[in-house]
């Protein structure tokens, strides 16, 4: 069971755009681990895109789960993670992002905001927390 990626995005009108993200690519090859975070970014931002306003949804990407909820107010989360790893926690690890990063971030911010010029440092701790470790044989 693995999570692979944490991205809070806006979805605004008309396009949808990162505000900041965390990726764990250390499974993969050295030479893949980029094109590995440039595809969970671009679905990321894909599946917020068609996304309603103030929806929930699971959808299967390749060996991937992607879980996003896109609140009301336009700010959405997208986890990517393993086939396994359980739905229930991902969604409770999207609510607590999303309210946290609106308390910290301003509103204002968001609409043009962008990895580099949004101050939220709580994705890769985060990620981590919920990254599930197995024992080793």
């Amino acid at each position: 069971m693995r999570l692979y990626s944490l991205s809070v995005l806006y979805k605004g009108d008309p396009k949808v755009h990162l505000l900041k993200a965390a990726y764990d690519v250390s499974t993969f090859n050295f030479f893949q681990r980029s094109s590995v975070q440039e595809f969970m970014t671009f679905t990321s931002q894909l599946i917020v895109e068609r996304s309603e306003l103030g929806s929930r949804a699971s959808v299967k990407e390749q060996e991937y789960l992607c879980h996003v909820y896109v609140r009301n107010d336009g700010l959405a989360g997208v986890v990517v993670a393993d086939n396994e790893y359980p739905q229930r926690v991902c969604f409770t690890l999207l609510d607590k992002v999303l309210d946290e990063f609106s308390r910290q971030v301003s509103k204002i911010d968001w609409p043009s905001g962008s990895p580099a010029t949004i101050s939220y440092a709580a994705l890769d701790g985060y990620l981590s927390k919920y990254q599930v470790r197995l024992p080793r044989d």
